[in-house]
């Protein structure tokens, strides 16, 4: 079958677990529509299981490259690296924690196809924790690209983990910068007139934990949530009033004990 080339991008560290990255490897090479290559950041050394089981996927899949940097570098400048490897214009983001569901790649690609002008193309996630038959709730988001603009001005627009992209937009804006790395990349892209869809189904299984909530609360967090709205201010994303508001929103979610932000996150943030 005949589709346009599309590249897959991610980035491991050393403190993946072993059996995360075999399940989110498989679920790339077993798509209904697998990609022309793979290209995965090794961000600084990682231990042995770990190089054992890329070593491995690189023997069965010649598509697999791996770029290999000797310190870490954080994700932002790691997926910097890895675009300029892409051979091809389309780019699909994996985590290496996370798995996509079979016809992931086929629907971004066909939607692609359908609408060459889009730039930027996600779809919902399903969280779960341990199990993928435990899903913990759904992470939904709008669907046109008016709409995902006015979503932007409050919270992330886009799923990351399942999102696919043209490369050379992402060069023109600079690619990731600073934190949030996504959030910020977004922004730049909306301000540079670039267009964006989700579609309205999950095509991917994210990885839940408590933990993930609890690291995202505290002073250092708030600090740079409040500095990254700032930030889309000065790039016109919105005005004063909307700045203000969502600093105190931010800001007070940050602070807030663990339980009640992980409730809020469940049962307020997501569907």
């Amino acid at each position: 079958m005949s589709h346009t080339a599309f590249s897959v991008l991610l980035s491991v560290y050393s403190k993946e677990k072993e059996t995360y990255l075999i399940d989110s490897l498989n679920s790339i090479i077993n798509q209904t529509l697998p990609p022309n290559e793979i290209i995965l950041v090794k961000d600084g050394p990682l231990p042995d299981k770990l190089n054992d089981i890329i070593n491995s996927f690189q023997t069965q899949y010649p598509i697999l490259k791996v770029i290999s940097l000797k310190q870490n570098q954080g994700l932002g400048k790691a997926l910097n690296e890895g675009i300029k490897h892409c051979n091809y214009s389309l780019i699909a983001r994996m985590d290496t924690d996370d798995i996509a569901k079979p016809e992931r790649f086929e629907k971004q690609i066909k939607f692609f196809e359908a609408h060459p002008y889009i730039d930027v193309c996600s779809a919902w996630i399903e969280e779960f924790e341990n199990d993928t038959n435990n899903i913990v709730s759904i992470k939904k988001l709008p669907e046109n690209h008016h709409e995902i603009l006015k979503y932007a001005k409050y919270r992330c627009p886009i799923n990351h983990p399942v999102v696919m992209y043209k490369k050379e937009i992402i060069l023109k804006a600079g690619g990731y910068q600073g934190f949030p790395e996504d959030y910020r990349l977004w922004v730049k892209l909306i301000m540079n007139g670039a267009k964006f869809y989700n579609i309205q189904e999950s095509l991917l299984y994210f990885r839940f934990s408590r933990n993930m909530i609890k690291r995202r609360g505290g002073w250092k967090y708030a600090i740079t949530d409040i500095q990254s709205q700032i930030d889309f201010y000065k790039l016109g994303l919105f005005g004063l009033s909307t700045l203000i508001y969502n600093i105190f929103i931010r800001t007070t979610i940050r602070l807030i004990p663990n339980q009640i932000r992980h409730f809020i996150y469940q049962k307020i943030l997501r569907k």
